[in-house]
Parts: C-alpha cells; sequence; structure tokens
C-alpha cells in the first residue's frame, strides 16, 4: 500500500488516479502510524513552499516525513513535494525546508522567448543511472509545472536534467529518497512507468 500525505496540496487526487490506473491500493491520509506502515509514501505538491511548509507543521507532518526518511521506507516527492524535501526556497525566504536534501529552490530565470512560471512538457536526459527511470528513454518527455527549480548540492544524487532557462535538476534520488520536479501523475506513459517504477521499489524494500 502507498500512503499518499495529505496536507491540501493541489494535485493530490491526480497522483491517487494515476496509482489507482496502475491497479495500486492507495490511501490518501495524515496518519501517522498510516504513513509509516506503508510500503511507500509520496509527497505531492503545487503551491508555494511557505505555505506549505505551514501545514506540514500545522497537521504534525513534517516530523513524520522526516522519520519515513530515516526510516527506510521509500519516498517520492512530486513537484512542490521535491522542493519542500531541500534546505529552503527564494520563493519563501526565511523558510526552512524538510532538509532531508542538500540544496536551495532557485527561482527560474527571466529569458527571452520563455515564460514564467514553466507550463509544458521537456525531455529529459539522465547524467547518472536512476531507479525511477528504469526502462524509460533518455530524452522522453515530461511535463512541468513551476517557477522554481532545484539546483541540488550533490549533483551525484542527480539522474535527470531538463533546461528552460537554466539547467534544471528534474530528478533525484539518494538512498530510500526518490523526487522529481516534473508531474509524472500528468506525463502520459512515461510517468507511469516512473510512478510503476516507484511501486516496484517499495514493494521490495529491503526495510521489510
Amino acid at each position: 500500500m502507498i500512503a499518499i500525505i495529505d496536507y491540501d496540496a493541489g494535485n493530490i487526487k491526480s497522483v491517487e488516479n494515476a496509482l489507482f490506473s496502475l491497479g495500486e491500493k492507495a490511501i490518501l491520509t495524515r496518519d501517522a502510524d498510516r504513513i509509516l506502515s506503508a510500503e511507500g509514501v509520496i509527497l505531492p505538491g503545487v503551491g508555494a513552499f511557505g505555505d506549505a511548509m505551514e501545514k506540514l507543521h500545522a497537521y504534525g507532518l513534517a516530523d513524520v516525513i522526516q522519520r519515513v526518511a530515516k526510516e527506510g521506507i521509500p519516498l517520492l516527492g512530486i513537484c512542490l513535494g521535491l522542493q519542500l524535501l531541500f534546505e529552503s526556497s527564494e520563493e519563501s525566504p526565511g523558510v526552512e525546508g524538510l532538509h532531508i536534501l542538500d540544496g536551495r529552490i532557485r527561482k527560474l530565470p527571466s529569458a527571452d522567448g520563455l515564460k514564467i512560471p514553466h507550463i509544458g512538457w521537456n525531455d529529459l536526459s539522465f547524467p547518472s543511472e536512476g531507479r525511477l527511470f528504469r526502462g524509460i528513454s533518455e530524452h522522453s518527455y515530461a511535463y512541468f509545472v513551476h517557477s522554481y527549480y532545484l539546483r541540488a548540492e550533490d549533483e551525484s544524487i542527480v539522474k535527470a536534467t531538463t533546461r528552460y532557462g537554466a539547467l534544471i535538476h528534474a530528478s533525484v534520488e539518494k538512498d530510500n529518497v526518490f523526487a522529481c520536479q516534473f508531474h509524472p501523475e500528468k506525463s502520459s506513459e512515461t510517468g507511469l512507468k516512473i510512478l510503476q517504477n516507484f511501486i516496484d521499489i517499495a514493494k521490495n524494500s529491503s526495510r521489510k
């Protein structure tokens, strides 16, 4: 069973529907026991960094997510969920992220012909092998909706990149923690394959 963390994020239902389409049982929950007993956990997100952190703390979920990471439960952050796993964001100065991973979130730079927010399909490059991308060809397309992007401190954790006015660290992986800046639940067959890969990782986790 996959637990989707419910903190009023905008794309929760679309993530749940994508998992259901893959035949996977998923629950929307903010209950710590159910989250910590799940095979895998997804932290979705659409919205502002500061507001999201405020809600995670208000619902007592920030500490729960920290425990998920420390206890080896496979964890997948999506879009804002990726950003929250890092230290801070230029979107919300003075607000601390979960800091499960090292790096900061920056504002996409203005450039001629590029609209912000970045909304649309971009191809993915794979600087190193990532378990989320098994069976997926390099330069496959994924769907992005964001105004801020990740620059990870340790580039060895970066498993996918794309370019939109800057080099974007589009997906990261470190031990049991995975994250995508793009929306796999909205990325057609490529996205469903990524979600299936995460499900497979969760079900075969050595934590069991």
